[in-house]
């Protein structure tokens, strides 16, 4: 019995990896499957339409490999990209006016050091423009410097950022993105130091 669950196993596996590779699916709504995957040569993500008959690929992504995967979604797909203790994923919606795939939202996660300094998860809808962050901190002078891991306060923000197409979407689109995350994040951190230092007078 164990070898016929093992014998399954080596079978179904490569066919699980094979479907990650490309996402069959009707990207936009005209009824026939589309075709969506990574061009592991040129690591670009490419979008095979049936409405346009031709391809639309992003800019080269440098980070993408085994660890990248093509996700199906309700209104289009997203690529997610794993890490050993972060990641992030970044999802693609058909404009059926402008007839072209437009990055529509990104979010991202992070375990932190071995002592979870760091660790959270952040959204970021770019049609509205709408952030939110979950993210801690270590403090190794915190509980009679035996240190604690402290929460954020919640950070809800707004962000403006350009329209992104697949056509110019790469790593760079993202890191940007991310930076601006960053930059929240220090702040309220910085913040609940403040907060942290004064309770404990």
């Amino acid at each position: 019995m164990r070898k016929l669950i093992l014998l399954a196993f080596i079978f179904i596996l490569p066919l699980a990896v094979f479907a990650q590779e490309k996402l069959l699916k009707d990207i936009d709504f005209d009824g026939k499957i589309d075709t969506v995957y990574i061009d592991q040569n040129e690591s670009k993500i490419v979008c095979r339409l049936s409405t346009q008959n031709f391809k639309l690929k992003s800019k080269k992504i440098e980070r993408a490999g085994d660890n990248t995967f093509i996700e199906p979604k309700k209104n289009g797909f997203e690529i997610r990209v794993n890490w050993m203790r972060s990641g992030y994923t970044c999802q693609f919606r058909y404009e059926k006016i402008e007839k072209r795939m437009r990055l529509i939202g990104i979010s991202e996660y992070a375990f932190g050091n071995a002592t979870n300094d760091g660790s959270g998860e952040a959204s970021v809808n770019l049609i509205t423009g709408d952030y939110i962050g979950n993210w801690h901190y270590f403090d190794h002078l915190a509980n009679k410097e035996n240190g604690k891991l402290f929460k954020i306060p919640t950070i809800k923000a707004k962000m403006q950022i350009k329209k992104i197409y697949l056509e110019d979407f790469d790593d760079e689109q993202y890191d940007a993105i991310s930076e601006k995350f960053s930059a929240l994040i220090e702040k309220q951190k910085n913040l609940e130091i403040k907060r942290q230092a004064k309770k404990s007078r």
